[in-house]
């Protein structure tokens, strides 16, 4: 029962059940986040432009009566009330292609490196580099070696199945042979379109549709070296990295918030906002496996980016740091629904 449209987007008259699996507690660190990063912006400056525009001013306005309603957290059925009361729940557009909303996952991965090359650490991970270099696509720089020794290289790994899959995270963090961690962040990309290397294998029928992920991804590149090269160059979009400290960093320079943080298209989810996320999360086993799945709600924010996740029907929710988070966050593919928190402009 559809109450409203706005741009293609509606309104809910019966909204979901209102409620949260997660502590207030990150709820809250997600959303200081989102203010500090608003903070930053003209107040007029545009974060949104459907299902209406929506400027920083009105999305610290937000924000702050979001918070006060956290207030009720601890009295479950009153804040439900006061969410729905203060706040329209909008559904996305479904697009031209009216696809069923996709959650996946993603997470920050612990790889061994060093910050010289070696016998051991042979495959690099580059800083954007200067001029037309930065155009160069995927098979330029790892077959044609066309970065190597030009200075731009500023961590090794001993694995190119590890630089795929920090590409694919966008961050990391590496342990170096003395022990200290760093971590890496996203700073550019090469402007070439991406493709799907799991959606290439799919299509050709090397790996069925229902066992892709990302432990089954993985396990295909180390089992087909002699392929691996020509098969990840088919991606043409390349990531370039920097060293930070405090993040990893979304791309709102915000720093992300396990659990509550999502990559999102900002032409269909404003900047910084509060979403209401209905899905499935994967329950893994002792051995890093799929052991089933767990239906889950919560308040989520749309905190990142990402060159997969494009159009109204696609979410990547971020799992955390190390090899716990990874395992969900590779198994992590489901439907669901999604609504934005808009407020409303007479309430409570």
């Amino acid at each position: 029962m559809l109450l409203a449209v706005l741009v293609g987007c509606v309104i809910a008259a019966e909204p979901p059940e209102i409620r949260d699996d997660l502590p207030r507690d990150s709820l809250l660190a997600a959303l200081k986040q989102s203010r500090a990063y608003l903070d930053k912006l003209p107040d007029n400056r545009v974060v949104g432009t459907r299902p209406r525009k929506i400027t920083a001013a009105e999305m610290k306005s937000s924000l702050q009566r979001f918070g006060e309603t956290l207030d009720l957290w601890a009295r479950p059925e009153q804040f439900a009330e006061a969410v729905r009361a203060r706040f329209d729940l909008v559904a996305p557009p479904a697009g031209s292609e009216k696809k069923e909303l996709l959650v996946t996952g993603y997470y920050l991965p612990l790889v061994d490196a060093s910050l010289t090359e070696s016998d051991a650490y042979r495959y690099p991970l580059y800083r954007k580099p200067d001029g037309a270099l930065a155009s160069l696509s995927r098979r330029e720089i790892d077959i044609h070696k066309r970065l190597k020794g030009k200075g731009y290289a500023i961590a090794w790994v001993k694995d190119p199945v590890d630089v795929f899959f920090i590409h694919a995270q966008g961050s990391a963090l590496l342990r170096l042979e003395d022990g200290r961690i760093v971590q890496l962040n996203y700073a550019a990309n090469n402007g070439r379109p991406y493709t799907s290397i799991g959606k290439i294998l799919i299509d050709e029928k090397k790996i069925a549709s229902d066992e892709m992920s990302a432990q089954r991804l993985r396990r295909y590149l180390g089992e087909h070296p002699a392929d691996r090269d020509a098969l990840l160059a088919r991606n043409e979009r390349y990531v370039f990295f920097r060293f930070i400290e405090g993040g990893p960093l979304g791309s709102l320079e915000a720093q992300l918030t396990p659990g509550r943080s999502v990559a999102a298209d900002p032409q269909y989810f404003p900047r910084a906002a509060p979403l209401f996320l209905e899905s499935r999360l994967p329950v893994i086993d002792a051995k890093g496996g799929l052991a089933g799945w767990r239906p889950f709600s919560r308040f989520v924010v749309a905190q990142d980016s990402g060159a997969a996740i494009r159009g109204p029907s696609r979410l990547d929710l971020y799992f955390g740091a190390g090899d716990e988070a990874g395992h969900g966050a590779g198994f992590m593919k489901s439907g669901g629904s999604v609504y934005l928190l808009l407020e409303k402009k007479s309430g409570p």
